[in-house]
């Protein structure tokens, strides 16, 4: 694994503290959302299709450096929208660092550079910022609706790195995608020098406004994520825990754990976790004590949590796992020991998958002879007046 051995200390040593004292709706991660404005629109995001009075809220940083404290997980995620946009994002970032929260600054670039070269930031070890970057260019500009976005945030990451920041790349896959093209893509982010990458399923939540571009079928997820992870490169190297990839792999099945991942915006605090809204609260108590929890996860039956295996409901399970007994300790030491995954079968599945076409489009049935899919569909969009 990529992370850090204090930032794994402090993780470890944190969650042993809360299942010595019986805790078992302790959260492992604040998802803070100082904003929901962004300077990009997605078709798979639904945080920009609030009206613009909504857009134009903001978080203090008082605000978010309460949240932090009242909710006392250790490390704190920074989504939006586009964190960058936030005109007082460095006082949160740095009265959270000054709290020694691990904070992972979610952006997808466009501004990093900018905001870099005029010193908006330190380097610290409590500081990454987590590029969203899905996938080669041609299908991570598709995937965000705009060309050139690959480009731009890739000059982010060479000069953040080059400045001594820890940076990492976070990767949602849509149905449609080729196995063959995301292992490359691998290639090339490790070749930027990030610290470790993230990845894990879309899920087609609610607000979101394209829902036939996430990936269906825990199965299929299943296979995908096999083909993708199995037979892996030496150089290759993940910001998350092995037991969260084998899960998605198929190797495992754990339960959603919907508090493990707590969400606070402009709201306030998000019932149940950071893709369903079933309402807000006004403190942290309030949402762990009010909250009907078994009314979430696969187990429970609820339809919206079927074919959900995104990692704010499961990486804190598997992380849990990992740290709350022996078995799960030597299960993920076993792994990180043979972390190759050397699987014969998913290899030639593999090779199959090459010889297909991939995209949206040929999930639709439309053939596009002469242009690449992601090329297709970007001029597709295009036309029907997607940004």
């Amino acid at each position: 694994m990529a992370v850090p051995i204090s930032q794994m200390w402090t993780v470890a040593s944190y969650i042993v503290k809360q299942k010595v004292s019986g805790n078992k709706h302790y959260p492992l991660v604040l998802m803070l959302e100082p904003l929901f404005r962004c300077n990009l629109a997605c078709a798979g995001c639904g945080k920009i299709q609030y009206p613009a009075h909504i857009l134009k809220r903001e978080l203090t940083p008082e605000q978010c450096w309460k949240a932090a404290e009242e909710c006392g997980a250790p490390m704190v995620s920074i989504p939006g929208g586009e964190p960058l946009l936030h005109p007082r994002i460095v006082e949160i970032v740095e009265g959270l660092v000054a709290r020694k929260k691990y904070v992972y600054c979610c952006t997808n670039a466009l501004l990093l550079k900018e905001k870099l070269e005029a010193g908006w930031f330190k380097p610290s070890k409590y500081l990454t910022f987590s590029v969203h970057m899905d996938g080669s260019e041609e299908h991570h500009d598709f995937a965000v609706c705009r060309d050139g976005t690959f480009k731009t945030a890739v000059e982010g990451i060479r000069l953040a790195v080059k400045m001594g920041f820890r940076v990492t790349t976070n990767t949602t896959l849509f149905q449609g995608a080729d196995p063959n093209a995301v292992r490359e893509f691998f290639d090339e982010m490790m070749a930027l020098g990030v610290e470790g990458m993230m990845v894990s399923p879309g899920y087609a939540y609610p607000k979101a406004p394209d829902q036939k571009s996430f990936m269906q079928e825990r199965e299929k997820v299943n296979s995908f994520f096999r083909m993708l992870m199995s037979n892996r490169k030496k150089h290759w190297k993940f910001n998350q825990g092995p037991m969260f990839l084998e899960f998605l792999m198929g190797k495992r099945d754990f339960e959603c754990t919907p508090w493990g991942m707590p969400t606070y915006n402009i709201f306030g605090w998000q019932k149940p976790c950071y893709l369903l809204q079933d309402g807000y609260v006004d403190s942290y108590r309030e949402l762990i004590e009010t909250t009907e929890w078994k009314n979430y996860g696969r187990a429970s039956g609820n339809t919206a949590c079927q074919q959900c295996m995104v990692h704010c409901g499961y990486e804190t399970t598997a992380n849990d796992y990992t740290f709350g007994s022996f078995r799960g300790m030597f299960d993920t030491v076993k792994a990180m020991m043979s972390s190759s995954y050397v699987d014969p079968e998913a290899a030639k599945m593999l090779a199959e998958e090459a010889k297909k076409p991939h995209g949206p489009l040929v999930q639709l049935g439309i053939s596009v002879p002469g242009k690449t899919q992601a090329k297709a569909e970007s001029s597709d969009r295009q036309l029907v007046g997607a940004p």
